[in-house]
């Protein structure tokens, strides 16, 4: 039984992964910046050890990871690539200080080429950062996320009986959820000796968006249509966002998805259509409440 900490645990992929490991029998410690969140509570009644922890506050780091066996990373770019790649090497910096047995950096698919677009860059860099740090590490790169087809402009779109998405409706694009991320890292992260200085890019499925128009049109139970956004429009609100999008639309994602099913029969791997069918679409296109005029 391993101690893992485990960062953004109140997020997405920690929180998966969180999941994951508790699931498997290790000892979880649970660091996020807000530890008295209703997310940290859930972690709590499953069992996790949750610790304040803060990417700039290096003290907060040392004092998290001292004693844990391993770490599961996570950086976000949502504060800028610069500060990205600042607290990445922080956190980078205060594992090796700590001297732990293994790091799982979860990256981006492709992160490792020359991809131009901003965040994948940053994520190099703390990546390269990782290898020379002397730390045993793995990288995991997943794909474009499914859960992000549940938020965002994607739901304000469905709300209205459309998908709409910056990419042409039949260039394909590799995908994986959340909670197959958070498996195969807790797969990693328990089999050390095979993973260790291993860099994987991993998704569970490989759909175009008219594909997934369809498969969210069953999910949802009504009609839904197809709209491509400019990137134009795109690069009006994230240059960042655009170049991603180009990218996905001239390149490509390319993930041997066949050959991880084969290789890694543990993960119960998550085809989109599966994931479509478990989102509780009800509450996820919910309209939002109007303000009351009563003061």
């Amino acid at each position: 039984m391993l101690t893992v900490a485990v960062t953004g645990a109140t997020g997405a992929q920690g929180g998966a992964t969180a999941r994951s490991l508790l699931s498997a029998g290790h000892r979880v410690r649970a660091l996020t910046r807000r530890p008295d969140s209703p997310a940290a509570d859930t972690l709590r009644v499953l069992g996790a050890d949750v610790r304040y922890a803060d990417f700039d506050d290096r003290a907060s780091l040392d004092a998290a990871l001292a004693g844990a066996d391993s770490l599961f990373a996570v950086t976000a770019f949502e504060a800028g690539i610069e500060a990205e790649i600042r607290q990445g090497r922080a956190l980078v910096d205060a594992a090796a200080a700590a001297r732990l047995g293994h790091v799982v950096l979860t990256s981006v698919a492709h992160a490792d080429r020359d991809t131009g677009v901003p965040h994948y860059e940053s994520k190099r860099a703390v990546e390269h950062h990782l290898h020379a740090s002397g730390t045993p590490w793995t990288v995991i790169g997943p794909a474009a996320f499914m859960d992000n087809y549940a938020g965002g402009w994607t739901a304000d779109g469905l709300r209205a009986g459309t998908f709409a998405w910056p990419m042409p409706a039949d260039r394909p694009l590799a995908l994986i959820s959340s909670q197959d991320i958070g498996a195969f890292a807790a797969l990693a992260l328990g089999r050390r000796a095979d993973f260790t200085g291993r860099r994987v890019d991993i998704a569970a499925d490989t759909r175009t968006p008219g594909e997934m128009t369809g498969i969210l049109a069953a999910a949802l139970g009504r009609p839904i249509a197809y709209e491509e956004v400019p990137l134009a429009y795109v690069r009006t609100r994230s240059t960042d966002l655009a170049a991603m999008f180009s990218y996905f639309t001239t390149t490509g994602l390319d993930v041997d998805v066949t050959g991880l099913r084969r290789e890694f029969p543990e993960v119960a791997w998550h085809g989109f259509d599966d994931w479509a069918r478990t989102q509780d679409w009800t509450s996820i296109l919910a309209p939002e409440p109007a303000l009351s005029s009563h003061r």
